[in-house]
């Protein structure tokens, strides 16, 4: 959920003499404003449905964790071959089974535990990736004309190394507080709680994975918004102005939902990590990724590595859409700051 703005013909970019862009005529900070306010949209708004994948990705590593019935774990190490057969009309019984349970024993508040974790953490983070991304951009000649996916793809990955950095301490906590049954009473306490207990390292355990998870999904999101921005502009070129924010909400719809499903088995793994040991969760030696995915396919299968699936399509595709639409329409309002307040040029 990120962004990376230049192939569309616009008339509100400010170019150079070469016809390159020169950052949409951005300052450094406000992209990191624009930025801030697009990733808080997009994670306040889908973030019920980030509560179910949580829940439906700790099946198995507790029966107490994810608070649904316990036999989808049961028949999938009864068969392996029926589970894959007949893997989505399982996949979505077991959403409905999820939403149910918690609407039914939590009620509607079940389906917002942690948010405030994710409201700390999703605008520092979403600042920083921003800024990175289109400060990486610009240096690496992705504004350029013509098609630079690769450029593009880079630089998500530049990016979301740096934003991980922000936000995994606090999506750990988020993801704990998401749990069934979950220990703790609220960020604060879950923060002191880990530090007492963890030390600093536990709000880390899981970072390496999310970079090697985000680092793929970055660069297939970012390299799919771009060119389905392009081919969805040559279209209708004539109409690339009014039809700008429908661009922006398909091509992000589109590229969401591919980096979503690619590294589902890697987010299985992440959200493990983070919620290890919590609610009697199965803890790992190590944080090592290899050794993590052995543990839960040996006894789980690996159909294991594809719990939430759907509710992480589901997630990303609307969240990537909504984020880059709030991107570009942050990016287009602080374009036309007045002429008193000049954007700081990095």
């Amino acid at each position: 959920m990120t962004e990376a703005s230049s192939q569309i013909p616009n008339p509100d970019f400010k170019t150079t003499s070469t016809g390159s862009h020169e950052n949409d005529g951005l300052g450094f900070w406000k992209f990191m404003v624009a930025g801030s306010i697009a990733g808080m949209v997009e994670h306040m708004a889908m973030f019920p449905v980030d509560t179910l994948k949580t829940r439906m990705q700790m099946l198995g590593a507790s029966s107490s964790c994810s608070g649904a019935a316990t036999h989808w774990a049961d028949r999938a190490k009864r068969g392996r071959t029926l589970y894959m057969v007949t893997f989505s009309s399982h996949h979505h019984h077991q959403i409905g089974n999820f939403f149910t349970s918690i609407m039914r024993k939590e009620g509607p508040l079940g389906l917002y535990r942690g948010i405030a974790a994710m409201g700390l953490g999703a605008g520092p983070a979403h600042a920083v990736y921003f800024s990175v991304y289109e400060t990486c951009k610009k240096k690496l000649g992705g504004n350029e004309p013509g098609h630079h996916p690769l450029l593009h793809a880079a630089s998500g990955v530049i990016a979301t190394t740096a934003s991980d950095a922000v936000l995994t301490p606090m999506d750990v906590v988020k993801q704990r507080l998401q749990l069934k049954s979950s220990p703790y009473n609220g960020v604060k306490d879950c923060v002191l709680r880990m530090f007492k207990e963890e030390g600093v390292k536990g709000f880390y355990t899981s970072y390496r994975t999310t970079i090697v998870m985000n680092a793929p999904f970055t660069a297939v999101h970012f390299a799919t918004y771009e060119a389905m921005k392009k081919v969805l502009n040559e279209i209708s070129p004539e109409n690339a102005s009014e039809e700008r924010l429908m661009v922006h909400v398909m091509a992000g719809g589109a590229a969401g939902a591919l980096a979503g499903a690619v590294t589902t088995p890697l987010d299985v793994v992440k959200t493990r990590l983070q919620c290890q040991g919590v609610c009697g969760a199965d803890t790992f030696r190590s944080s090592s990724i290899r050794l993590a995915l052995k543990q839960i396919v040996a006894k789980e299968g690996y159909q294991a590595l594809l719990r939430g699936l759907t509710p992480r399509v589901l997630f990303h595709a609307p969240a990537a859409a909504i984020c880059w639409s709030t991107y570009e329409a942050m990016k287009s309002f602080l374009q036309h700051d007045p002429e008193g307040h000049p954007s700081p040029q990095l």
